[in-house]
Parts: C-alpha cells; structure tokens; sequence
C-alpha cells in the first residue's frame, strides 16, 4: 500500500503553494551554485610600466629642461645671441631691466 500511495502522490496535482516553494528551493539552488562558481578571484591592479612616483619627476625634469632649451633658441637663434649666456646673471639683469625699465 505504501508503493500506492507514493505513485498516487506523484500523480496527483500540486498546490499552488507547494509549486511557489518549489520554484523557491530550484532558485536557491541556482544561486548557490553559481556562487560557488563566481569565488572570488585574486585580482591584482594594474602593474604599472613606470611608477607614479616617477613619473612625476620625470614630468618635472622635462618641464625644466624645456624652458632651457626654449630661451637657449628664444635667445641665441631668434635674439641673434649666444645661446650660452642665458646661463650668466648679466643677461638675466638685462632682461629684467627692459621688461621693467623699459628701453630708455
């Protein structure tokens, strides 16, 4: 009798609740295993090729060597100077006069 009753159990129609916790228990177990697929993995940042640290300094060496060689040109090819004597005090005096002085 008890072989009965399981087969007539299958058979019979479910309720609507008992669907709902149904559909509820195959979801859990969706998501569980898709957990335990997604564990995490160790994900390193970005390697940098050149630190940052780095990088700032050479930003600020190729500023600097940028405005060399801009007043070396701005002075020795376009000024008709040498463009050695933007290293002397005198022709940074000069410079400073007339901007401030004037031409007189």
């Amino acid at each position: 009798m008890s072989m009965s009753n399981k087969q007539t159990d299958e058979t019979q129609p479910m309720s609507r609740e008992e669907i709902r916790k149904r559909k509820l228990e195959e979801k859990e177990q969706a998501k569980a295993r898709q957990e335990e697929e997604k564990k995490p993995k160790k994900e390193r940042g970005r390697v940098r090729l050149i630190p940052i640290w780095l990088r700032l300094i050479l930003v600020v060496f190729f500023l600097g060597v940028s405005i060399v060689l801009g007043a070396m040109i701005g002075y020795g090819v376009i000024g008709d100077g040498q463009p050695m004597d933007i290293f002397q005090r005198e022709t940074w005096g000069h410079i400073y006069d007339l901007i401030y002085y004037g031409i007189n």
